[in-house]
């Protein structure tokens, strides 16, 4: 029997670092019963809208089923963009759409509430590393003392969620909290900071927001004054019903840190309190921005820009690779490319290079593609996998070399 010989070495290098400043931007948009509510006539008002904000991370209340999040990432977004796995809960839904090239999408937990579930999305950004939670919240809508009490109950449940992260976690809550002024117990809740699960307005904005010509410029609800087709809520801006809030850790320049100044209800010069968000002039955005604010839905979208600092090591071109790894694809899901990257270490000290095979295949175990079939040298590798001619479903991938034998699902959705 031939006996494989794997040298794992030690090997003292220089070190040095720097520090490299990544940036992403996360929005929350309430996109008004989609699709039911003529989805077909909204999109290319909503496609110019994300076209011209960029998200890096986007969020949205409102959606209806998984063909809704299909319609949404088809017709309004690029091919930039991953689409995070949805979850049908009751009435309407929050689904997490990301720019491919910076996040991998991890997971969708629902923190069950008597009325709609919240959220709990999980993305990992991928030059860093770092995980970062996002809760999306659709709370119960309308005044009055029942009203306000389904909210606090609601986050209630969050803070139970919340409180119980390990310190120093990155987190927000994003979305329509449908609170009219700070006071409000379910606000009041969100900012608790008896124990650790609490949040912070990032801008400060504390205070009677309700048409309050104070708070004009974050009123993010009603984008008109008068019902439209869509049956969206009518009246002109009065309200900060849209919000992103953050973490202590998000505020005090942990890995992941809030930019300052960046907040913003976008489309609001705050010069329309109580008027359409397409009134002229709108001093912050074109004329047709305005009117696709106007068209799309009852809400403003709002946004911020995080930025995460990554320690960036620089080693001695001797460093030697200690260790095999098969990393998971990324995106993941994906459609129709995506990435897998994989280690070779130092296998035999007599040879220079050791055959290497990394072969896709179907849940039947049918053999699909096969990406590498060569030797390769110690080193990191990266491949593309182009699914374009498959169908939808799960596959794995596995990698091959000198004994060692290891597979990963991945999920392709078209």
């Amino acid at each position: 029997m031939m006996v494989k010989r794997f040298l794992f070495i030690s090997f003292l290098f220089t070190f040095s670092s720097i520090i490299s400043q990544n940036q992403f931007r996360v929005m929350t948009y309430n996109i008004l019963n989609y699709p039911s509510k003529i989805s077909s006539t909204r999109n290319p008002y909503f496609k110019s809208i994300i076209d011209e904000v960029q998200p890096d991370i986007l969020v949205v209340q409102e959606i209806e089923s998984i063909a809704g999040v299909t319609e949404f990432h088809e017709q309004v977004l690029d091919s930039t963009y991953g689409a995070g796995g949805f979850i049908n809960g009751n009435d309407t839904d929050n689904a997490i759409f990301y720019k491919i090239e910076s996040f991998n999408f991890l997971s969708n937990i629902p923190v069950k509430t008597t009325l709609r579930d919240i959220s709990q999305f999980s993305m990992e950004y991928i030059p860093s590393g770092d995980t970062i939670l996002v809760y999306s919240v659709h709370l119960k809508a309308s005044d009055g003392e029942t009203e306000r009490i389904r909210r606090q109950n609601e986050v209630i449940n969050l803070r139970a969620v919340t409180d119980n992260l390990s310190s120093g976690s990155s987190f927000m809550v994003v979305g329509d909290f449908n609170i009219y002024y700070s006071n409000e117990p379910a606000f009041q809740e969100l900012i608790d900071d008896t124990n650790s699960g609490y949040f912070l307005d990032p801008i400060d904005k504390i205070g009677y927001w309700h048409n309050n010509s104070t708070y004009a410029s974050v009123h993010t609800q009603s984008t008109r004054t008068t019902n439209l087709a869509d049956g969206g809520s009518s009246g002109g801006l009065d309200d900060r019903f849209d919000m992103i809030l953050i973490s202590q850790s998000i505020k005090d320049s942990g890995s992941v840190t809030y930019i300052p100044n960046s907040y913003t209800s976008y489309g609001n010069d705050g010069g329309h309190l109580n008027r359409n968000i397409n009134d002229q002039p709108n001093n912050i955005v074109s004329v047709d921005i305005a009117e696709a604010l106007y068209r799309s839905s009852d809400h403003l979208p709002v946004f911020a820009d995080f930025e995460i600092q990554e320690v960036v090591g620089i080693e001695d071109e001797n460093t030697i690779i200690n260790q095999f790894e098969l990393h998971q694809n990324y995106p993941n899901p994906f459609n129709p490319t995506t990435t897998i990257k994989y280690s070779i270490p130092v296998v035999d000290v007599n040879l220079a290079s050791t055959n290497v095979k990394l072969i896709i295949y179907d849940v039947l175990g049918k053999e699909i593609q096969t990406l590498v079939n060569q030797k390769q040298q110690m080193g990191e590798y990266s491949v593309t996998f182009d699914a374009s001619k498959l169908n939808s479903g799960v596959y794995f991938y596995k990698l091959q070399f000198d004994g060692f034998v290891e597979s990963k699902k991945m999920l392709l959705i078209k």
